[in-house]
């Protein structure tokens, strides 16, 4: 009978034993694939857009996340330092600087600022938290919000290297441009095995564009003459030449990641309309954490809440500020602010892009300002998905 027993007991510990085994190879599995990910496990974004869009407030529903390393358009660096090229000329040059950004190496700025560098030297670096947080300033928890007057103060370093620092102990690290006008430039980065690249493509309502960018003329000089390749245009049309390109581009990139995409593009690029955004902000802001592989805080909850609900309606002085304001009135305030004629205009040099992404044309000035009307088509037109690729080249009218 005792010999049985301790029989019996060697068995029951042998098959313990070997219990132990097999769930310890499971468990390891996944930690051995995560370390030997190309790119060491981090989710790249960047977040597409054009001026006077919206983008800095998507931007920020990146920056404030606890998970994100983000910067505000570093190609400013590129334009204005080579302000004279054309925005052609240059983009082989920002999309190298995007590409070292996104690996962590901020000496590609070193072309582009003064020998003696500070933090401070980065265009918009205080919008960045994650530049405000620890290890690169002990200012702002990383689970808190950021603010941009107390980072100014206490955050400028000297060097760039508390940056580099940062931006490794990220999981995503989001850019945030509005100096690309296609995808193809963008194809390296996408082929690269050392990058998990998601693409963000942020549109907006042209004649809402148009209203804004006559709030921030002076400031968008420079980079209008850029897009357009210096070349000499009649001030009174410079306006609607330059928002013309920028619905072109809205075309040429939805086209290419809808209608014809690579293999390598697939799954990869998500298009976003500002005025679903305002809308609906939670439901829209957790669509898009949920394509780049992030999680909604209770912290971003209320911050995203408060800083579209406000009072403000936006204004001149705070043309380039976050603030809090009512954000789907100020989405509205074309329809009573802008004068026909130059919505008629945009319509005009931009109806192929509203007809592509939804946005509805009106016939006179009574249609713009009913704010009954509605001029946003369901989101089911140009959801994402997968159509055959055409052979054929020709490409939707703007």
């Amino acid at each position: 009978m005792i010999r049985c027993r301790v029989l019996m007991w060697a068995l029951v510990t042998l098959v313990l034993f070997q219990v132990m085994i097999l769930l310890s190879g499971w468990y390891r599995r996944p930690v051995q694939q995560e370390t030997t990910s190309p790119s060491g496990g981090k989710v790249h974004v960047l977040l597409l857009s054009s001026w006077r869009s919206g983008s800095s407030f998507l931007g920020q529903v990146f920056s404030q996340h606890p998970s994100v390393f983000y910067l505000m358009e570093p190609a400013w660096h590129v334009w204005t330092s080579l302000w004279r090229s054309g925005a052609r000329g240059l983009r082989m040059a920002v999309r190298d600087m995007v590409r070292s950004i996104f690996q962590c190496d901020m000496s590609v700025m070193d072309s582009y600022m003064p020998p003696q560098r500070n933090v401070s030297n980065i265009f918009m670096w205080s919008h960045s938290r994650a530049l405000c947080s620890p290890p690169a300033c002990l200012l702002a928890p990383r689970d808190q919000i950021s603010k941009e007057s107390e980072c100014k103060e206490r955050c400028d370093q000297r060097g760039l290297e508390m940056a580099e620092e940062a931006c490794r102990t990220y999981s995503h690290v989001v850019v945030k441009e509005v100096r690309f006008f296609e995808l193809e430039s963008l194809y390296p980065l996408l082929r690269d095995p050392n990058l998990n690249l998601r693409i963000i493509h942020l549109v907006r309502d042209p004649r809402a564009v148009a209203n804004s960018r006559e709030q921030a003329s002076a400031a968008l000089e420079r980079d209008s003459s850029i897009v357009l390749e210096q070349a000499d245009t009649p001030k009174k049309d410079r306006q609607f030449r330059v928002i013309q390109e920028v619905c072109r581009s809205h075309v040429r990139i939805h086209e290419t990641a809808m209608l014809k995409p690579p293999d390598f593009l697939r799954g990869r690029y998500k298009l976003v309309r500002y005025e679903d955004l305002v809308k609906n902000q939670l439901k829209e802001v957790e669509a898009i954490y949920k394509f780049v592989g992030l999680e909604m805080t209770d912290t971003l909850q209320e911050w995203i809440y408060r800083i579209t609900h406000g009072k403000g309606k936006g204004s001149k002085n705070d043309a380039f500020q976050i603030t809090s304001r009512n954000a789907e009135d100020v989405s509205l305030a074309w329809r009573t602010m802008l004068p026909y004629e130059k919505v008629k205009r945009v319509q005009e040099v931009c109806k192929g892009a509203m007809s592509l992404l939804g946005y509805r044309t009106v016939d006179s000035e009574r249609e713009q300002r009913l704010m009954d009307l509605e001029l946003l088509t369901g989101q089911e037109k140009f959801k994402f998905s997968w159509l055959p690729s055409s052979k054929s080249s020709n490409h939707t009218k703007v």
